[in-house]
């Protein structure tokens, strides 16, 4: 039986025991405790005393309200105990819950309260388990991510301190090394990135999105030119709640995976409209639509696409997907009409 039929018989009881008990009250147990009628007594010729009603046992009717009060909080605290029971019977598969077992669900039918609140659980756990499963995939990439350069690192730290170097091989020890801390640097800093952006907005003011856009355009500018790809740029007035430093590194990661992932001869367009707030496109070889979604998976990388081999790591859409949801927006990508990826922001407007 469902609570709230619980709780209406209870009421519909409460209801009828307090209408006979009070009809008791008023007739046998009235007529047991009180003397119904006057006590007149003929005292002399004449002269008849007469002494009111009263109670035969003076603390009997209090004794007796109070073993009825008594009485009435014990059947409402096992009515209470009967009408919960369903609640503490829900409590132990949730006591169940945790990180070893999560893909256990309570799974309960019918259309009750409980019920819904059973599925409501279910479906929390699985965005739970979801989310779950998605930090530890990310801490295991970041992992091999970081790994790897390291290992590079020591083995050419190895291979110095194991022979005697000519100026030469000295240099290209050296710069291999320095590229390879820089390749940590950005994996750090995109991670740093990527955890701040989760935490959300710390302000949000009104923000010119055409000139933000222009000032990460022209501050990737050379890089664009040394890969020969040709940045075009439509702007419109468009104004967005947010936050400057975010919304810049949203632009220049959507700007910087554009340029990279684009061949000699291509081309960069970004747009500023109304809907959507912002375009970015590019050319480049096609991008399977399948493979779409993924791409804004932390790690995640076309690297056969790539024009500019210095690598990365894989964490700009995703952050780009992170600071879009922070500011209450969507991230969507689809493959361009002439190769490449088009990537569509959809942000709110200042109200």
């Amino acid at each position: 039986m469902s609570p709230r039929r619980r709780v209406l018989l209870v009421g519909v009881l409460a209801l009828l025991g307090g209408y006979v008990s009070s009809g008791l009250g008023k007739g046998l147990l009235g007529q047991l405790w009180w003397r119904a009628e006057e006590f007149c007594d003929l005292r002399a010729v004449g002269v008849v005393i007469c002494e009111p009603a009263r109670p035969l046992i003076p603390v009997f009717p209090q004794l007796a309200e109070l073993l009825l009060l008594l009485l009435g909080v014990l059947a409402l605290w096992g009515a209470a105990r009967w009408c919960l029971r369903p609640v503490r019977d829900l409590a132990d598969p949730i006591a169940d819950l945790g990180p070893q077992n999560l893909g256990h669900r309570i799974r309960r039918g019918g259309r009750d309260e409980l019920a819904r609140l059973a599925r409501a659980i279910d479906d929390m756990m699985d965005r739970v388990t979801a989310g779950y499963e998605g930090q530890r995939r990310f801490a295991a990439n970041a992992s091999h991510e970081l790994r790897t350069p390291l290992a590079v690192q020591r083995t050419l730290i190895e291979v110095g301190m194991a022979q005697s170097l000519t100026g030469e091989q000295l240099d290209l020890l050296t710069a291999q090394l320095l590229a390879t801390n820089e390749r940590n640097e950005r994996l750090i800093e995109g991670l740093l990135a990527l955890s701040e952006s989760d935490q959300g907005l710390r302000s949000s003011t009104p923000q010119r999105l055409d000139e933000i856009v222009t000032t990460v355009l022209a501050a990737y500018g050379d890089r664009a030119a040394e890969a020969g790809v040709t940045v075009e740029s439509r702007l419109a007035p468009r104004i967005v709640p947010g936050e400057r430093v975010l919304l810049e590194r949203l632009i220049g990661n959507l700007v910087e995976n554009g340029i990279k992932y684009n061949r000699p001869g291509g081309r960069l367009t970004v747009t500023v409209g109304g809907d959507p707030a912002l375009t970015v496109t590019n050319t480049g070889q096609t991008v399977p639509g399948e493979a779409v979604a993924g791409l804004f998976e932390p790690f995640r990388r076309l690297a056969r696409d790539r024009t500019n081999q210095g690598g990365g790591a894989g964490l700009g859409l995703a952050i780009a997907r992170s600071i879009t949801q922070a500011h209450d927006g969507i991230i969507a990508a689809r493959p361009g009409e002439d190769g490449g990826l088009r990537v569509d922001v959809q942000l709110p407007a200042l109200r």
